[in-house]
């Protein structure tokens, strides 16, 4: 659907229905008021005719509610629930998809949101890390987008609650985009181009900042990823999983307990834990605490999902593990020493062949239904 080119609008065939019913419809007072000249043939013709329109305007009606669904998920995944307020559009996916990959709504016309997470690196920060409009440094990296539409809270110290909250943060950070919502809304309301978007998406081309987050949020829960190795082996294709991803998964679920944290269909119970890092960090990065101020939330960061983890290095709130060998080494060693370390994480045997099965599982979590996600060859 997101390709380079725009995902396709209302079907031209209503149009060529209409104007054939229209046709049809403009012969009927002759029908009727001329009695004397009734003629039969013509009348059949014209009643089977207008019966042939009537299954097609059907047709064109069927096609114009399945456009109201929204897209079924890969396998593995649960159907997506859309907000109340904010429900599945086509046009607002569209609109948010050019949205997303504006940098105009930026403080200098340099930075989107596709910046921190580009498509082709799983919508996650990449190495080395991208830059905001101060070209400073971000303290952390940028997390996949893949999946978040099953998110009960954003970023990995949770502080916004939805996909549409979520977005008003980048936007005003001074290290991100630098500007903010009135700012970012003025910008897209100047240029010409995006109102005939806007009018399709909300009714008319009024630009308010509640649209564009609603929009680009609406984009965002179709950046999804199933139908992996791992979904088509637990629906029923025992041949999905190779021998060794096999052995792997034993190792999460059993040996080394990964499962605890990182489980559901979705790897992640979208809780939040302490490894030992952050508090370590100069100056300390204290995650959770900083939303909550409860002592006891300390050096504790979201749960992230393991889909696409094969895709998504650098791993950590900070990107300090660039491999999973790195990360799997971390965690066989039972984390970082600290009282912020949470009790379940605990040493555990894994040697090289061990590890490369645990390895080979979490790669066969590696899916479908992002990839064929595109930047926009052209912006309105």
């Amino acid at each position: 659907m997101h390709s380079s080119t725009p995902p396709p609008r209302a079907s031209p065939i209503a149009t060529v229905c209409c104007t054939g019913c229209l046709a049809a419809i403009s012969e009927l007072p002759v029908w009727v008021i001329d009695l004397g000249a009734f003629n039969w043939m013509v009348f059949v013709h014209a009643v089977l005719s207008n019966v042939a329109w009537i299954a097609a305007l059907s047709s064109v009606a069927a096609l114009a509610a399945s456009a109201k669904e929204p897209p079924k998920p890969p396998l593995g995944l649960p159907p997506v629930v859309w907000p109340a307020d904010n429900p599945y559009s086509p046009a607002r996916v569209e609109l948010g998809w050019y949205l997303f990959f504006d940098p105009r709504m930026s403080a200098n016309g340099s930075v989107s949101c596709a910046t921190c997470h580009p498509p082709d690196h799983a919508f996650a920060g990449a190495t080395p890390p991208p830059l905001g409009v101060s070209k400073t440094p971000l303290r952390r990296r940028a997390p996949t987008l893949i999946n978040r539409a099953y998110g009960r809270s954003q970023f990995y110290d949770g502080r916004a609650a939805t996909l549409e909250d979520q977005i008003r943060f980048p936007v005003s950070a001074e290290d991100e985009m630098g500007s903010s919502p009135d700012a970012a809304r003025a910008a897209i309301a100047d240029i010409a181009g995006y109102a005939p978007f806007f009018a399709r998406a909300f009714g008319d081309p009024l630009v308010t900042f509640q649209r564009i987050t609603q929009s680009i949020a609406s984009f965002e829960r179709t950046i999804l990823s199933g139908n992996s190795p791992y979904d088509r082996y637990v629906h029923g294709d025992k041949d999905a999983l190779t021998s060794q991803a096999k052995r792997g998964m034993e190792i999460f679920e059993r040996t080394g307990e990964c499962s605890e944290c990182h489980n559901g269909f979705n790897f992640t119970d979208e809780k939040f834990a302490g490894l030992g890092i952050g508090p370590d960090e100069q100056p300390p990065d204290l995650g959770l605490f900083d939303v909550t101020g409860k002592r006891r939330d300390e050096g504790k960061f979201k749960v992230p999902t393991l889909r696409e983890v094969a895709h998504t290095a650098p791993y950590m709130h900070d990107g300090r593990f660039k491999t999973l060998d790195e990360v799997l080494d971390f965690y066989r060693k039972g984390g970082r020493p600290s009282h912020h370390l949470d009790s379940r994480i605990a040493p555990f045997f894994l040697d090289a062949p061990a590890k490369a099965d645990l390895k080979a599982f979490l790669e066969s979590l590696s899916g479908e239904g992002w990839q064929q996600i595109k930047a926009p060859e052209r912006l309105p």
